[in-house]
């Protein structure tokens, strides 16, 4: 049986939770959006915990391969059946990192959203803006 990580997949709900409450409950546009942030690391947060292997390592993290070598000795290097025995799952990490440009991109554009919205009601209370809008 895999590893389960039980911490990280409970706090990545709970962020899932409060974010989708604060998205659907919360009359404010500022904490909408952080609603909309929060499930974005509960997204991140259960990659992270799918990625995870017990005494594995980031493939990316080549030094601990050859604290000593040179480029001309690489005897400290692992064959490749024990590097990937040992290695953590690299997919999950990289879609992390992928999702944080987005989010990052899409936090700023949803933030310049609510100054427009600011900007013509006076207010970030969503239902203000719904009364004036009719």
């Amino acid at each position: 049986m895999e590893p389960f990580q039980v911490g990280s997949f409970l706090t990545a709900g709970a962020l899932l939770v409060i974010g989708l409450w604060a998205l659907l409950m919360v009359d404010n546009v500022i904490k909408k959006i952080i609603g909309a942030n929060l499930i974005a690391d509960g997204v991140n947060l259960v990659l992270v915990g799918i990625g995870y292997r017990p005494g594995g390592f980031i493939p990316e993290v080549m030094h601990y391969f050859y604290e000593t070598a040179t480029p001309s000795d690489y005897y400290n290097l692992l064959e490749f059946g024990e590097f990937a025995s040992i290695a953590g799952y690299p997919l999950p990490f990289v879609l992390v990192l992928t999702n944080i440009v987005i989010s990052a991109s899409t936090l700023a554009v949803m933030l310049a959203l609510a100054i427009v919205l600011y900007n013509k009601y006076n207010t970030l209370s969503v239902q203000k803006m719904f009364e004036e809008a009719e």
